[in-house]
């Protein structure tokens, strides 16, 4: 099924469900009716990701859209002859009216023109205003309405809903260009076909493959064969848990490298874990660099290929992910909104000291900090520091501990655990400015 939000004004919108009815078996509709076309903007940012396509009502409320939209398919009826058709049967053969008195708006010039030609009508200078972008219904209102009032025209012709009410609340004389049915059918004939395609690129092939850099050094250590196995298995569970959030499987190669395969669907229906936080705690447990690349294929052959591409040109940047799509085109870096960074030292002196008598590294304590701005909130929670750094709770609590013992961050209070289980002490961290 393709989940298709409609968005428009009431009568629109109910227009577009009765036809969109037709293709029950294919398509699911959900409506989203404004009362202001500037309430558009909102109902896609909430609902983008529940939506595969959306259908507009006209080029009004997808001017608003189409920035929140993304790569996302959004269509939109546009008025052309054959909408302006019925308003102009209207007004000349069934109200008699001149069209040389009646403005226009939302119609280009060429559409009304030729339309005329075709039904044999003429009008010397129309009062045309077209608009291809969004336009403040206020600016069409007054548009109508200062024509009237200079009496150059005797009723007006609008696309737009409000505009139309409003015109009739001043007791002026307003058609409006409204979509027929079979113009939403063939959109919905559209929709069918792009359906088609996004159900074809979803069920691609998927591989990711990371690399970690510099695996010898990741033990600060002389390093031996129990550590080392320690810290793999720490590694793999990262990764194993961010493949079960794609519904993938993955191989380890080595000690170094992975391949996860998954499918396109899966990889782009999971937002809350991107690969690039993955990156990011990879590295605050290995304290070393990795890189993905990501290949989409309609074969598993074909994906690998790009994904060895993509990581190629991963290795160029730092942390980094690299896309190549199946099409051999190539996107990224990829990046994170809340992506973290930290330092391996700091200028401070005074807390340098006072993290030597703690017997917290500076890199540990960045770290932290690192993470606490990447969660976006002004505290920290041992739990929170094992899952991004890879270590025990245990662990996490005593470095918490013994860095507020040395008043380099402040307890602040303690927080109510979901299940049972003794209540989680948080901690404010205050960095100086020189640790960012």
């Amino acid at each position: 099924m393709i989940k298709v939000g409609i968005v428009g004004p009431k009568d629109s919108v109910d227009a577009m469900l009765a036809v969109g009815r037709e293709f029950s078996d294919h398509i699911l509709l959900t409506s989203f009716v404004y009362q202001g076309v500037e309430q558009v903007p909102a109902y896609v940012a909430e609902n983008d990701m529940e939506t595969d396509i959306w259908f507009f009502s006209g080029v009004a409320p997808y001017s608003m859209a189409k920035a929140h939209i993304g790569k996302k398919k959004a269509f939109y009826p546009q008025v052309n002859s054959s909408v302006l058709t019925k308003v102009l049967l209207e007004l000349v053969y069934r109200d008699g009216l001149s069209l040389d008195r009646v403005s226009f708006d939302t119609i280009s010039e060429a559409h009304f023109r030729e339309t005329l030609e075709e039904l044999g009508l003429h009008c010397e200078n129309p009062y045309l205003k077209p608009y291809k972008e969004f336009r403040k219904r206020a600016e069409l209102v007054a548009y109508h309405t200062r024509l009237i009032q200079e009496g150059k025209v005797d009723a007006c012709v609008t696309g737009t809903l409000y505009v139309t009410e409003e015109l009739k609340r001043q007791g002026i004389r307003v058609y409006r260009m409204g979509f027929t049915r079979f113009i939403f059918r063939e959109i919905f004939k559209q929709i069918l076909q792009e359906g088609e395609t996004l159900h074809f690129k979803r069920s691609q092939i998927a591989v990711q493959l990371i690399e970690v850099s510099d695996m010898e050094k990741l033990v600060n250590e002389p390093a031996n064969a129990y550590e080392l196995r320690r810290l793999d298995l720490k590694l793999q569970e990262l990764v194993l848990d961010y493949t079960e959030s794609i519904s993938g499987s993955f191989v380890a190669v080595g000690n170094s490298k992975f391949i996860i395969f998954s499918t396109r669907g899966s990889y782009e229906d999971n937002p809350d874990f991107h690969p690039t936080i993955l990156l990011e705690k990879i590295k605050l447990l290995t304290h070393s660099h990795a890189n993905m690349g990501i290949g989409f294929g309609v074969t598993a052959l074909s994906a690998e290929r790009n994904a060895q591409l993509a990581l190629g040109h991963a290795k160029n940047h730092q942390d980094a992910v690299i896309l190549v799509d199946h099409d051999g085109s190539i996107e990224g870096p990829l990046r994170q909104p809340n992506s973290i960074s930290y330092e391996y030292w700091t200028q401070d002196k005074e807390i340098s000291e006072n993290l030597k008598k703690a017997g917290v590294s500076i890199t540990t304590f960045n770290k932290i900090i690192s993470v606490q701005k990447a969660l976006g909130q002004k505290y920290i929670s041992a739990s929170m520091i094992a899952e991004w750094m890879g270590m025990t709770p245990r662990n996490a609590r005593r470095i918490l501990s013994d860095l507020a013992e040395h008043s380099i961050i402040e307890l602040i209070g303690e927080e109510t655990p979901t299940n049972r289980g003794r209540p989680r002490k948080i901690y404010r961290i205050l960095p100086s400015p020189q640790t960012t």
